[in-house]
């Protein structure tokens, strides 16, 4: 069965999808310590940014990835409360499942080292 809300066009569906987004940063936020942590780090990054970084394009990767990280920790804690969702029991799918969103999260982190570390070092 659809949701009831897949009908809805136009102006509606947009004010809908931004409060339904709103509404999901703000259970992320709630809920998920890594998320708030992330948030933490990314309301440090993005301004250092900004001071370190002269060129745009290097700015733009250092904020981007930043971003990506949130992102993906969003994907993560969603496909977690989905698995918890479903049952609770302890099951190889349901690891792997957690594990690989896990993996994502922590490759998203190696990512924002990665650039970080190449933007500053172009600069020295």
């Amino acid at each position: 069965m659809e949701s009831p809300y897949k009908g809805k066009t136009g102006s509606k569906r947009l004010i809908n999808a931004f409060k339904y987004s709103c509404a999901g940063l703000q259970e992320a936020f709630r809920n998920e310590d890594a998320f708030r942590q992330e948030v933490l780090l990314a309301s440090v990054l993005v301004p250092l940014a900004f001071w370190l970084e002269h060129d745009n394009l290097g700015r733009a990767l250092m904020i981007a990835c930043v971003l990506l990280l949130l992102i993906v920790e969003l994907l993560n804690s969603a496909i977690e409360a989905t698995v918890d969702r479903i049952s609770l029991d302890d099951h190889r799918l349901a690891k792997r499942a957690k594990d690989i969103g896990s993996a994502a999260v922590l490759i998203s982190l190696l990512n924002l080292v990665v650039i970080w570390a190449l933007v500053l070092a172009k600069q020295l």
